[in-house]
């Protein structure tokens, strides 16, 4: 599906994009998610990073404007990087089950991709504001991104952190002892990417 977004021009940010498309994946940046635990039993659990190692984002422009973004995820991409906390450090069998666990509560078989949209892009003090829809596990909800701009000289960085509550897109949070320990429904979402001037 593609959406039209309302047009600024990026000249602000130093001289002007002529790409006429952008396309970015995880050999441009990274996209992680990390999640907390809480109940009595929170000590016990890992705070994990976990990395999403396939994606795509697509930028693209019109007379040197923005015209078109979109995000898409593979879930089955997801890949446990390390947990904090726990009374152990957490173990190469632990970083598989907890995989595991992640990719059936998502319903990765069902719901492969995770995407957002956007629909309108508003101009912000270092970057813009992206508005649009999310979709995971085949609920789709309104979402605002503000995405932050940095200029590097010979290339380009995207910036962006936001919180996903798993609740709202059906996904019931892990959790085990009966729920003394569990994960935290809101989880932090990171993403970050460099794109060459050049290009």
């Amino acid at each position: 599906m593609r959406t039209t977004v309302r047009r600024h021009s990026p000249k602000r940010y130093g001289r002007a994009v002529t790409a006429t498309a952008w396309t970015l994946g995880a050999l441009d940046g990274q996209l992680l998610v990390e999640t907390d635990v809480t109940g009595r039993a929170a000590r016990m659990g890992h705070r994990l990073t976990i990395a999403m190692t396939t994606w795509r984002a697509g930028v693209r422009w019109t007379d040197d404007e923005p015209a078109e973004a979109d995000l898409t995820v593979e879930v089955d991409s997801l890949e446990v990087l390390q947990g904090k906390g726990g009374l152990t450090p957490l173990s190469r069998p632990e970083k598989t089950l907890a995989r595991s666990n992640a990719v059936r509560l998502l319903d990765a078989d069902r719901f492969p991709q995770i995407c957002f949209q956007a629909s309108d892009i508003e101009k912000s003090g270092d970057g813009y504001r992206l508005l649009g829809t999310l979709d995971i596990h085949g609920v789709t909800r309104e979402c605002a991104i503000d995405l932050h701009v940095e200029d590097l000289g010979d290339a380009w960085r995207m910036s962006c952190r936001a919180d996903v509550r798993q609740s709202e897109f059906g996904i019931k949070p892990y959790s085990m002892l009966m729920g003394s320990m569990k994960v935290v429904d809101t989880v932090a979402v990171s993403f970050s990417a460099d794109r060459a001037k050049d290009r």
